[in-house]
């Protein structure tokens, strides 16, 4: 005769069924247990990948889900063989072990979904050459795990026979409303996602928005907006909006090197020759002894034009960036108008003399 024979004889019945669920539970455990310590280290072996990997740590994210799910099928055996239940009670519990399944399923998708973008973030988009990625899939990580979290949910939430229309008549003119109230935050978002995905800034840049009111290093830019350093050392948050909606002067783009340009007036009876061959040897001792300048560019000399009161010339070279123009330019400036005092040139400012011959019917009237 069966133990289990045996014993209902007895009267014994009950017994027999709770040590039937925790046979099956405790199995259950003991299978989970060999999983996490023999059975994926096996996998990871065998697919040789490291939980490195794109394959590895897709494995390893599945572990929990794979572990809950052993638990939920043990806990569905116990109950259904050890119990015995009526038809009613047993469509209730599969309808529960179905929904519980599909909340498995989802919290897995998220997790495959999440630890395939955390793994591009670290892995691949530091060998890249833009930042674009770095600032993007962060948010696009989170948009796909909230999709993958909020289809789930309604998923489930019809498993359940609750109705989901009015609930996602709810949520679109909640999130109409909320869209509404947003809206400029959403703008400079959007202008966040431009400003990124062009690449026109980065940090580290010298910018200067239209009409030079506003200009400095970039600190960071973010999606509502991007922070920089004025040249008086004061930080400066500019919404990402604007940058939509004006003109701006990148000095770090295309290269670093900014030209420094010298208008300088000179009089008529200046010796153009000998004025060119003095700002020449100013331009390269400058070029020379000044660590901001770019040595390799060099410098130029031109005349501009032949005004009123003198003739105007210009000195050309280039500094190493934006920040060191202005040391180059003051440079260039005081090292010039020295040169142009001791060789006797005249900077002259503005003269006019008026000729006239006096009318001999008309008198003549001398002011002081």
């Amino acid at each position: 005769m069966k133990l289990h024979d045996l014993m209902f004889t007895v009267g014994n019945s009950e017994l027999i069924d709770l040590i039937e669920v925790m046979g099956i539970v405790g199995a259950g455990i003991l299978i989970i247990f060999a999983f996490r310590k023999m059975i994926f280290p096996i996998m990871l072996r065998l697919a040789h990948v490291s939980q490195l990997d794109l394959n590895g740590r897709i494995i390893s994210s599945i572990k929990l889900p794979i572990t809950l799910g052993i638990l939920i099928l043990s806990g569905y055996l116990a109950t259904t063989i050890a119990l015995d239940l009526s038809s009613d009670s047993l469509k209730s519990v599969n309808h529960i072990v179905g929904v519980l399944g599909l909340a498995l399923g989802v919290i897995t998708a998220a997790l495959i979904t999440s630890t395939a973008f955390s793994w591009y973030i670290e892995i691949i988009a530091p060998r890249t050459q833009s930042t674009l990625d770095e600032q993007l899939m962060p948010l696009i990580r989170r948009m796909a795990v909230g999709t993958i979290y909020v289809l789930g949910g309604l998923i489930i939430l019809d498993q359940l026979d609750i109705s989901i229309s009015p609930l996602i008549a709810g949520l679109g003119l909640g999130g109409l409303a909320v869209a509404l109230a947003i809206q400029p935050t959403l703008a400079n978002v959007f202008a966040g996602t431009y400003v990124l995905a062009e690449g026109v800034i980065k940090p580290g840049d010298y910018i200067e928005l239209e009409g030079g009111e506003t200009g400095g290093s970039v600190l960071d830019v973010g999606w509502r907006s991007t922070r920089i350093r004025t040249w008086t050392n004061n930080l400066v948050v500019i919404p990402n909006s604007r940058f939509a909606e004006t003109i701006i002067t990148n000095y770090a783009e295309p290269h670093s090197g900014v030209n420094v340009a010298v208008y300088c007036g000179v009089s008529y009876e200046t010796n153009l020759t000998h004025l060119e061959q003095v700002c020449q040897e100013v331009m390269d001792m400058v070029i020379h002894d000044s660590p901001h300048a770019n040595e390799k560019w060099g410098g130029f000399f031109g005349i501009k034009s032949f005004d009123d009161s003198n003739i105007t010339f210009w000195l050309f070279v280039q500094a190493n960036d934006r920040p060191s123009s202005f040391s180059l330019k003051t440079t260039l400036m005081q090292n010039l108008h020295d040169r142009l005092n001791n060789e006797g040139i005249v900077i002259n400012y503005p003269v006019r003399t008026l000729q006239w011959t006096p009318s001999t019917d008309a008198p003549v009237f001398l002011t002081r």
